[in-house]
């Protein structure tokens, strides 16, 4: 089942019973490469969170009081993601006012699809990277504290994680594709309204 251009789906991070994650993203395109997605700001996005307001980063959702999907606009930079087929990461090409910024390497799990869009688990570890190509890891603290609980990974799956993220930053290094000028240039159709979620989450 392949998605239309133009067509509205849910990006949905899960872990376990817990929906962690939605977008609303809009499909620019849906092939043999991989899904390319397009979310601007204030585009439908929404979050799990506690009743004290912590969120996944802060505590794991088996450990959160009274959990909630909270809804939010997308308040960041506008946002074009690539998750390839079969591929344990999604690459995102941050824009501001349509001046592309940097990258952002997020590990998951491959994605798998929905009727109403995709689903994927995160791996908590990142790598981010300006549009110089400097890059720096990101939540390594939380990374190695999640290794051995039973919603995440274990010690023998953080490495093979880890080791994709090593892989992605040597390509970031020599500005391979995607790190090269490949959607660098991207310029959403201004016509496009704001993605909304199609249905419930």
């Amino acid at each position: 089942m392949r998605f239309e251009p133009g067509q509205t789906i849910v990006r949905r991070y899960v872990r376990g019973e817990w929906l962690m994650w939605a977008q609303a993203m809009r499909v620019i395109r849906d092939d043999a490469d991989g899904l390319l997605l397009w979310q601007p700001v204030g585009g439908d996005f929404a979050t799990l969170v506690d009743a004290g307001g912590a969120s996944a980063h802060e505590v794991s959702p088996d450990a959160m009081v009274s959990p909630v999907l909270e809804a939010r606009g997308w308040l960041y930079s506008d946002v074009l993601i690539l998750m390839p087929a079969d591929a344990a990461y999604s690459v995102w090409w941050f824009f501001q006012e349509g001046v592309f910024t940097g990258w952002y390497v997020n590990l998951e799990a491959p994605f798998t699809r929905r009727d109403d869009g995709v689903e994927t688990t995160d791996h908590v570890l990142d790598v981010v990277a300006t549009a110089e190509r400097e890059w720096r890891w990101k939540d390594v603290e939380e990374f190695a504290g999640r290794i051995g609980h039973p919603l995440y990974f274990d010690a023998d799956e953080a490495p093979v994680i880890r080791a994709e993220g090593e892989r992605l930053i040597k390509l970031i290094e020599a500005a391979e594709f995607p790190f090269d000028d490949t959607y660098t240039g991207f310029r959403a159709d201004p016509s496009w309204p704001a993605p909304r979620f199609p249905g419930p989450l």
